[in-house]
C-alpha cells in the first residue's frame, strides 16, 4: 500500500501513524492512506514566509511567469500518467480525467503567458494617477504589493489537479508563497503532480510546499500578511471563517463553496434551433461530466411551462443513454461517485429532494456499474426530478446533491420571474441562460445578476463555440455571492488581487510615478 508524502520545510515527510485510508472507489479496495502527524505546521509556515516569499517577491513577474511556465511543461509532460493515475484512483472516465489534467497545465501556462506581458516589474498599478493638491507637485496613485506572509490553499476533492493549479498560479505569480493542501480522497493525483515538480527541481526552496493529510494546527498560525483560499462545502467554510486568530488578525480569506447553479430557457427558443440544441447538450454536460461533481454543474434547470413536457423528455432521453460503470470498460461514459461518503450523502439528498419533487429519471439508490463485479462501486445513476411548484420546493432551493442529479421547474416566461427563481438559492457561482432575445437576457441580467459570480449567456450566435457553462476559465472570475462563499478566483490581473495589498502613494508625482514603475 503506498503512504502518501507531505513536502514541507524542504523535504519530504512520511507518517507513521494516524493514517486515513484512501479507496478506489470502483473496486472499494484500498489504494493509499495518508496522514500529516509528525508536521511541524508553525515551522512550515514559517518556512515559506522566510524562505519563499522573499525568493518570489525578488523575482520580476516575468521571472514567476517562467516559473508556472517550467510547472506547466512539466506536468504536460507526465500527462499520460497523470491520466491513467486518476483512471486508477478516483474513478474519473478518461475524458473527465484529461478535463483535469489540462486545465491544470492550461491555468499555468496562462498565468505564465500574464507574467511575461507584466514584464520586469514587481508590483502592480492600480488605476490612473491625479493630481490630490492645485498642482501635480502634491500626486496620487494605487498600487499594489504582495503580501509578505503564505497562502493556505484548501482544496477540493472533484479536481485534485486543476485546484491545485489554478489556486498556485496566482499565488505564485503574485510573489506569495503557497502551502496547498488537497482533499485526501483524491489526493494520489495531487500528490504525483507535486513529486514530478520536486523531481524537476523546477521551484526554489520554500515557494511551494504540500501537506497531504489534515492540516493540523496550521490556521492558528497565520497573521494579517497571509492569506486562507478554501474550495469546498458551505458547511465547513462556515467553521473556518469562525477561527478566532482569522478574525483577530483579519487574515484574508476566500471561499469558494458549493451552490445551487441554475440553467434558464427563455420563451422565444425555439425547438430543434440551435439555441435549444445547445442548451439540452450542455444540461446534459454538467450533469454528468465528473459524475456531477463540479462545483460549476447544473443543479436547478428553469424551462417555460409551455416547454416542461418536451424538456422532461428530451433530457431523459439523453440522460437514460449515459453508460454508468468501471471506466476501465470501453462503454462507460459516466464513472462512480469519488468515495462511500459522496454516495451515501448522494442518496440522502436525493430522498430529500423526493419530498418536494419526483423522479423523472433514475431510482434514487445505488446501482451496479457496468463493467464492474456486482455489489461493489460507490456508483450512481444520472437522476432527473420534476418539482411542480418552483417557489415550494424549498429543498431543491436549499439543498445541492453533490452528484449527477438536477430538478426541473418552470418560470411564467417573464425574465424577473426566472431571475426570482434562480435568486432562491441564495447565490451562484454560474447560471447560464439561454435566449436570443435581448431584450429579454438584459431584463434578466438587471433582476438577476447579482446573484451570481458569472452568466453564461447561450445563444444560437455563440453555439458554435460554446465551451459549456462549467467551464471555468482563467480569463474570467470563478467565485460567487451568498451561498457560493462570497468571493473570487482567476479572472486574468483580478486573480493576483487576493495575495496583494492595495497601497495609496501620495507625494511629488515624480516619486509616485517612480514608486508605481518598480522594477
Amino acid at each position: 500500500m503506498k503512504t502518501l508524502r507531505s513536502h514541507v520545510c524542504g523535504h519530504w515527510h512520511e507518517a507513521t501513524t494516524g493514517f486515513t485510508e484512501l479507496h478506489d472507489p470502483c473496486s472499494e479496495q484500498v489504494v493509499a492512506r495518508v496522514s500529516s502527524v509528525g508536521i511541524d505546521f508553525r515551522a512550515t509556515l514559517e518556512h515559506a514566509r522566510s524562505k519563499g516569499g522573499p525568493t518570489l517577491r525578488q523575482l520580476t513577474f516575468a521571472q514567476r511567469g517562467d516559473l508556472l511556465q517550467s510547472m506547466s511543461k512539466a506536468l504536460y509532460a507526465d500527462r499520460d500518467a497523470l491520466i491513467e493515475l486518476s483512471l486508477q484512483t478516483t474513478g474519473t472516465t478518461r475524458k473527465d480525467a484529461k478535463f483535469d489534467l489540462d486545465g491544470a497545465t492550461a491555468t499555468l501556462a496562462f498565468y505564465a503567458n500574464l507574467g511575461k506581458e507584466l514584464g520586469n516589474r514587481r508590483v502592480l498599478v492600480d488605476g490612473e494617477g491625479l493630481a490630490l493638491g492645485r498642482t501635480e507637485r502634491f500626486y496620487g496613485r494605487h498600487m499594489r504589493v504582495p503580501l509578505l506572509g503564505a497562502a493556505i490553499q484548501i482544496n477540493a476533492f472533484n479536481f485534485p489537479a486543476w485546484g491545485f493549479a489554478e489556486k498556485a498560479a496566482c499565488s505564485l505569480l503574485a510573489g506569495v508563497p503557497a502551502i496547498s493542501k488537497p482533499a485526501s480522497s483524491t489526493a494520489m493525483v495531487t500528490a504525483r503532480c507535486v513529486e514530478i515538480l520536486v523531481e524537476a527541481n523546477i521551484l526554489p526552496d520554500g515557494v511551494l510546499q504540500f501537506i497531504c493529510g489534515e492540516a493540523g494546527d496550521l490556521l492558528s498560525h497565520l497573521g494579517p500578511q497571509d492569506a486562507l483560499a478554501f474550495t469546498g462545502s458551505a458547511a465547513t467554510a462556515l467553521k473556518l471563517r469562525r477561527t478566532e486568530n482569522l478574525l483577530a488578525s483579519s487574515t484574508r480569506v476566500n471561499i469558494e463553496a458549493d451552490s445551487l447553479n441554475a440553467a434558464v430557457l427563455g420563451p422565444d427558443v425555439a425547438v430543434g434551433s440551435d439555441t435549444w440544441n445547445l442548451f439540452l447538450k450542455d444540461v446534459e454536460r454538467e450533469i454528468t461530466q465528473k459524475t456531477g461533481q463540479k462545483c460549476t454543474a447544473v443543479r436547478r434547470v428553469f424551462v417555460p411551462a409551455s416547454m416542461l413536457d418536451t424538456v422532461l423528455s428530451e433530457l431523459a432521453d439523453r440522460l437514460g443513454r449515459v453508460v454508468t460503470g468501471n471506466p476501465a470498460d470501453p462503454s462507460v461514459t459516466m464513472g462512480p461517485l469519488t468515495s462511500a461518503r459522496q454516495l451515501e450523502d448522494g442518496l440522502a439528498g436525493i430522498t430529500t429532494l423526493q419530498a418536494q419533487a419526483r423522479l423523472v429519471l433514475g431510482s434514487g439508490h445505488r446501482i451496479d456499474g457496468v463493467g464492474n463485479p456486482a455489489g461493489t462501486g460507490f456508483f450512481l445513476a444520472p437522476t432527473l426530478l420534476h418539482a411542480p411548484e418552483a417557489r415550494a420546493a424549498t429543498a431543491v432551493h436549499n439543498h445541492e446533491v453533490f452528484g449527477p442529479v438536477a430538478t426541473i421547474m418552470t418560470h411564467d416566461d417573464s425574465a424577473a420571474d426566472a431571475a426570482a427563481l434562480v435568486a432562491l438559492g441564495q447565490g451562484t457561482l454560474v447560471t447560464s441562460v439561454y435566449s436570443d432575445d435581448d431584450a429579454w437576457v438584459s431584463r434578466f441580467v438587471e433582476a438577476g445578476g447579482a446573484w451570481t459570480g458569472r452568466l453564461y449567456l447561450g445563444s444560437s450566435k455563440m453555439a458554435e463555440q460554446a465551451m459549456g457553462s462549467g467551464l471555468v476559465l482563467p480569463q474570467s472570475i470563478h467565485g460567487g455571492p451568498g451561498r457560493a462563499g462570497g468571493g473570487e478566483e482567476l479572472g486574468g490581473l483580478r486573480g493576483l488581487e487576493f495575495y496583494t495589498r492595495r497601497v495609496a502613494l501620495q507625494g511629488s508625482r515624480k516619486m509616485v510615478e517612480s514608486l508605481a514603475e518598480m522594477r
